[in-house]
């Protein structure tokens, strides 16, 4: 069984009383916890936003662990998270010998990564230095797969980012009709397409992704991985949706 953060609040609390208790005296009686116990409950019953920042206390030490985690493996995985302008698989946007790097795992059926598109599009906008690597790392099932083998094989023939901007807006509700309609729409030979999208190579590429995710303790999307593109020496990871003046403090504060 698993506690709650505010079951696991009400826990902190009442053991760093009996541990001060402890240091002090003689071990406690039976009255004597319960009194413990008593003048714990009374209290925060008293004052509840106690329990909320003690929760928000140890959320944030928990985000801010598994951050340090996250960068610290991207760090070492560095070749496979920045490949080379001519040797990446992955689709890449603005930039391709920008200065600063940013790689973004989603899902086409995140609804956080769906209203991160406009966001990404702004800050290849404003910033003419920056390339973004785009992991399709499908999570949320078969038609996430589906539509992720849809993406990279429309990157084959040179049209991965109106794919995949189309693909976003038609995110609520999709289906593999419609990402084959989306392929359809954009003039794709549906032949290539078809055979690309089934081929053994976008599989293990999309395979290749999930490994990478585990390897950097990745768990849901947006991730998002920001670093200088040559001689990287720190990983700014962002575990979720952020707008554009967080991405753009991430940018500036690695680049500098």
């Amino acid at each position: 069984m698993k506690f709650s953060p505010i079951l696991a609040a009400i826990a902190v609390c009442s053991s760093l009383i009996y541990s001060t208790v402890a240091q002090a005296d003689a071990p406690m009686s039976a009255a004597q916890k319960s009194q413990i116990e008593t003048i714990v409950h009374d209290y925060l019953m008293s004052n509840p936003e106690v329990i909320v920042q003690a929760v928000q206390t140890l959320q944030q030490k928990q985000v801010d662990s598994m951050r340090s985690k996250s960068e610290a493996a991207a760090l070492k995985n560095i070749a496979v998270l920045n490949p080379s302008a001519t040797t990446t698989s992955d689709p890449v946007a603005g930039n391709k010998k920008g200065k600063v790097t940013v790689v973004e795992m989603f899902d086409y059926q995140c609804p956080h990564c769906v209203e991160m598109g406009p966001t990404f599009s702004d800050l290849i906008k404003s910033n003419p230095d920056v390339r973004v690597i785009y992991k399709d790392f499908p999570i949320r099932g078969a038609v996430s797969v589906y539509a992720a083998k849809g993406a990279i094989a429309a990157d084959k023939q040179g049209k991965y980012m109106e794919f995949h901007d189309a693909v976003m807006k038609a995110a609520d509700g999709l289906t593999n009709a419609k990402v084959d309609g989306i392929a359809k729409s954009l003039g794709l030979d549906m032949t290539k397409w078809t055979t690309d999208r089934d081929s053994d190579a976008t599989d293990k590429q999309i395979k290749a992704t999930y490994k990478l995710a585990t390897d950097l303790g990745v768990m849901g999307t947006p991730a998002i991985f920001i670093f200088k593109t040559t001689n990287p020496t720190m990983v700014d990871f962002i575990p979720g949706q952020v707008d554009l003046k967080y991405l753009q403090t991430s940018v500036s504060k690695v680049s500098s």
